[in-house]
């Protein structure tokens, strides 16, 4: 009886063991709702697939949680991702990237549609970013070629002899945003334009004062990279479209959306760039030789019935989204 006793309990121990995580779990982390930050998150799970890691064949687990720019509701996922021992943590945008360095120095973090460690001032006294971060961020440099399009393409009236003037919505809160507004207010000097900058603090601001700008005889709009002006770009595009003001932005994923002209990341390729990373470290089941890298591919893009309303004629090299 001893004997059947002791076989009765390996049996349990090997079962338990045997009903422990099988397959890798990935949290992925989501600020907010918006149609183009979601194609990042697209891009990720078709390379995690690509390299075999399917939800369809049940070759990987992925956790989605979306806070709907809930600051609260975003920490509390993060904290569950780590309450389930999830093997990496996927963040999209840099809200999400930020949020989970700060709640995790262990799990690999994976960030994308992010800016730099130090733009998102997440580097320490020697310059180095978190030992956990990996995936792809980028500079804001593209924001120039974007930003000089405007005295390019938008042209005054004869009878207007004043500067070109440009509206720009930009959160103090928000590292990008407020690295953006000094690159732009800086070359703004230079290309002899009128910025005239409003701060909004969530979305419920946007509608209100993207009409104040509006109301200041602006000749067009710069959208920023700015998590607000993503989760309220038809907000803006609406108001601007009914008041004549071209918009044009540094995000080609806006473009699509209704934005004259862009040039920068793809967003859905800058996701599938961070998921081949992921895969990477989900396969060799180690960070060695991984570390976060700059996005690979960035597209001049321009929407054709923008630019017609507009009467605006965009640069040969610059693709046309249907």
């Amino acid at each position: 009886m001893r004997i059947f006793l002791l076989a009765f309990i390996s049996l349990a121990l090997f079962s338990s063991c045997s009903n422990k995580k099988t397959v890798p779990v990935v949290g992925f982390m989501d600020a907010f709702e918006d149609n183009t930050i979601a194609q990042a998150k697209q891009g990720f799970i078709d390379a995690l697939k690509k390299n075999g890691y399917s939800e369809d064949q049940k070759t990987v687990k992925i956790i989605y949680r979306n806070a709907q720019g809930d600051i609260p509701k975003l920490a509390l996922s993060i904290k569950y991702f780590i309450s389930q021992n999830v093997d990496l943590i996927a963040t999209c945008p840099s809200l999400s990237t930020i949020t989970a360095l700060q709640s995790t120095k262990d799990i690999p973090v994976f960030m994308m549609v992010s800016p730099t460690p130090e733009l998102m001032k997440l580097t320490d006294a020697n310059g180095k970013a978190p030992a956990n971060l990996y995936g792809v961020g980028e500079t804001l440099s593209y924001i120039d070629t974007s930003f000089s399009l405007i005295p390019q393409l938008v042209r005054l009236d004869m009878e207007k002899t004043r500067r070109l003037r440009v509206g720009l919505l930009y959160n103090q809160s928000e590292p990008q945003s407020a690295e953006a507004l000094n690159r732009i207010k800086q070359l703004s000097a230079r290309l002899n334009i009128e910025l005239v900058a409003a701060p909004v603090s969530s979305t419920a601001d946007v509608q209100l004062v993207t009409q104040s700008l509006l109301a200041k005889g602006i000749d067009a709009f710069f959208a920023n990279p700015d998590n607000i002006v993503f989760g309220s770009f038809e907000t803006i595009i609406k108001a601007c479209n009914n008041a004549n003001v071209p918009v044009f932005t540094s995000e080609a994923g806006l473009v699509s959306r209704g934005a004259v002209a862009a040039y920068g990341a793809d967003i859905y390729q800058w996701g599938y760039q961070a998921g081949e990373q992921a895969a990477t470290f989900l396969k060799n089941k180690s960070t060695n030789g991984l570390q976060w890298e700059m996005v690979k591919l960035r597209k001049r893009v321009y929407n054709p019935t923008a630019a017609k309303k507009f009467n605006i004629t965009v640069p040969e090299n610059f693709e046309a989204l249907k």
